[in-house]
């Protein structure tokens, strides 16, 4: 039989792996619903024209089609690519049955078709979350959303995180007040910085854009901003440019960088990055990304915003605001770099020893006394001796191995610390810390990030 190859792209997780994977996801559901957040699950697939709405992902759609279609068959569904396509229709179909505003979060996999590398792969799991209106959604309801996202990453255990937002009315007022015309047109140009040096920034707006030099100079000015507190404020200012969109995102912009600071924690930075643009045709107010100390080369592993438009069906439009979290992206190298791993790859918390075949009945009685209280536990496979038994719970990662003696009565033994007891199935728990499997972490602390 030849060897089986990994498909590239699709990364497939160990038990231990799996097991962080669930933990990150419960913890981040947990928070969520902690916010009153309602969970979704919409379909794998949406029609081929709702995808490529867009018109920029087109070659990026897993097509679904049957084996036996005709040759000349056209595809008409593909697999989603995102949550934010599948949620949008979701909303139009479905909004007579939902209460708005509508608090959605939504955890699932999705499909791209792109060039496989570190942190970017054809399926991958995502989790978003979001507040959608009819026809109006309050401002506030950004700082929510925003601050909902920074509460759950800041409870898990991975690398220092920086959010960094910015307000697209900022930089469309500044660019505005200016004398700009082609607005968009300069935030493409502005957003080659990573790339590129300042001065062929400069060079390729008065060329590209058409602004003045002077222009150019300010539109870097305002790029160079980011700190993490509301000095930005003054900061834009001092740059002498006055426009009314332009004092409305400042006033947003603060209010969301100073509500997200309330919650952030010791493992999440929050700062105010003015060179952040994102989604140039579909943000209108605040946009985030966000950004992994130490996995920089990932560019961001989260990011969201305000849209104005989610969807309309012609008569009304639902407006959002909703940030997500790149699941795979973010663990997957951190597994593979050993910063996250499970602390085992089973469940079971104990392993019932079986004495011998006959007696495997008392063994499965213990079992099931001790599920009916929510310990995980298996009884041994076979009546080997207790030396191989206690191995074969080591293997797995089985932390305690209960033994039922002759009389009827039982002992747990603690296989790490050699400690062996009296118990009751009926009464005996484990820790807290080794009822189910737990995610260790190596992820500096933030005093050591400090």
């Amino acid at each position: 039989m030849s060897k089986i190859a990994p498909l590239s792209g699709f990364p497939e997780l160990l038990p231990a792996q799996r097991a962080v994977e669930r933990e990150v996801i419960a913890s981040l559901s947990r928070t969520f619903e902690l916010h009153g957040f309602a969970n979704i699950e919409t379909r794998v697939v949406e029609p081929i024209e709702r995808l490529a709405k867009g018109g920029e992902v087109d070659k990026e759609i897993y097509v679904l089609q049957r084996l036996a279609a005709e040759p000349d068959a056209k595809a008409e569904l593909g697999m989603h690519f995102d949550l934010t396509v599948p949620f949008a229709r979701y909303v139009l179909e479905h909004a007579g049955h939902l209460e708005f505003p509508f608090r959605r979060f939504q955890v699932q996999p999705a499909w791209r078709g792109e060039r496989p590398q570190e942190g970017r792969f054809r399926q991958f799991t995502q989790a978003d979350v979001d507040i959608v209106g009819r026809d109006e959604l309050p401002f506030h309801h950004d700082v929510e959303v925003m601050s909902v996202m920074v509460d759950a990453l800041s409870r898990l255990p991975i690398p220092r995180l920086s959010f960094q937002f910015n307000n697209r009315k900022l930089i469309q007022g500044f660019y505005r007040g200016l004398g700009i015309d082609d607005v968009t047109d300069a935030i493409r140009v502005i957003d080659k910085l990573d790339k590129l040096p300042a001065d062929e920034v400069a060079r390729m707006l008065v060329e590209r854009v058409g602004t003045t030099p002077e222009q150019a100079q300010r539109c870097l000015e305002l790029a160079t901003i980011r700190v993490s507190d509301g000095s930005f404020v003054e900061q834009v200012r001092a740059l002498g440019v006055t426009d009314e969109l332009l004092d409305q995102g400042l006033d947003e912009l603060a209010a969301v960088v100073e509500g997200c600071r309330a919650v952030a924690g010791d493992r999440v930075d929050v700062e105010a990055n003015l060179r952040i643009a994102r989604g140039l045709d579909y943000y209108t107010g605040t946009v985030v990304e966000v950004f992994m100390a130490g996995y920089e080369r990932l560019k961001s592993v989260g990011g969201g915003g305000r849209y104005d438009a989610l969807a309309s069906d012609g008569r009304t439009t639902y407006p959002g605001v909703g940030v997500s979290f790149g699941v795979s992206r973010t663990l997957v190298p951190l597994i593979s770099d050993g910063v996250l791993s499970g602390s085992r790859p089973v469940p079971s918390a104990v392993l019932v020893a079986l004495n011998t075949e006959d007696d495997r009945a008392a063994s499965t009685q213990v079992a099931a006394a001790l599920r009916s209280r929510d310990v995980a536990c298996e009884v041994a496979p076979s009546p080997a001796k207790f030396g191989k038994q206690i191995r074969f719970a080591e293997r797995r990662g089985i932390p305690f191995v209960w033994f039922v003696l002759a009389d009827g009565t039982s002992q747990v033994k603690d296989i790490r610390t050699g400690e062996q007891v009296d118990a009751d199935p009926a009464t005996w728990t484990p820790p807290e810390q080794d009822l189910r499997p737990t995610i260790v972490s190596t992820a500096s602390t933030s005093e050591e990030n400090q």
